[in-house]
């Protein structure tokens, strides 16, 4: 029963790990070149109610020409907007990831599921540009964590069960070892 308990604890421990990551991102645009650079933008789109930025970009810049490294200075900007209906455009700054310019993010709002365009903007020594492309943005599908707990309970309770059947059986037959090694005459 120990071992039950032991793994319904850790399964609420790592719940909320696993509710950081809901799916892998994916490309929207792959080596496009555009200025002075060669653009890369792949996204997680997802959208909320609350008004937090679940929509998630990663700029991922290289110069145009292949060889060296990019300048700093180099900066991105990601903005969106409804493509189904009208609304306001929602934007952010993108910011390297552990200092690297070449990998920028971007966290955007995306209030609704449908499609939004997506613009991207980058400045720097190389010179200024933009890409275009769009996004179907979608509910995270998956249950909350708490949740998760809750569809389990059948799982571990059967288990639990189980378990006590499996000691029930190795109690019951090890009372038939000990009355059959003590003999007719014992009993």
């Amino acid at each position: 029963m120990r071992t039950v308990a032991a793994t319904a604890v850790m399964m609420v421990a790592v719940s909320g790990a696993l509710a950081a990551h809901n799916g892998p991102p994916f490309p929207i645009v792959q080596d496009r070149m555009a200025g002075g650079y060669r653009v890369s933008l792949w996204t997680d789109p997802d959208t909320t109610d609350d008004g937090s930025a679940a929509g998630q970009f990663w700029v991922r810049l290289e110069p145009g020409r292949g060889t060296g490294t990019l300048p700093p200075g180099t900066h991105a900007r990601v903005a969106v907007h409804p493509l189904d209906r009208p609304g306001p455009p929602n934007e952010s700054a993108a910011t390297p990831v552990n200092g690297d310019l070449t990998n920028q993010f971007a966290a955007v709002v995306l209030d609704h599921e449908g499609r939004f365009a997506v613009h991207v903007t980058i400045a720097g020594p190389l010179g200024d540009a933009s890409v275009d492309s769009d996004v179907s943005a979608t509910y995270n599908l998956r249950p909350p964590p708490l949740l998760l707990l809750v569809y389990l309970i059948p799982f571990v309770a059967i288990g639990a069960l189980w378990l006590r059947v499996v000691a029930r059986r190795k109690a019951f037959s090890r009372e038939a070892l000990r009355r059959q090694s003590r003999g007719p005459a014992d009993r």
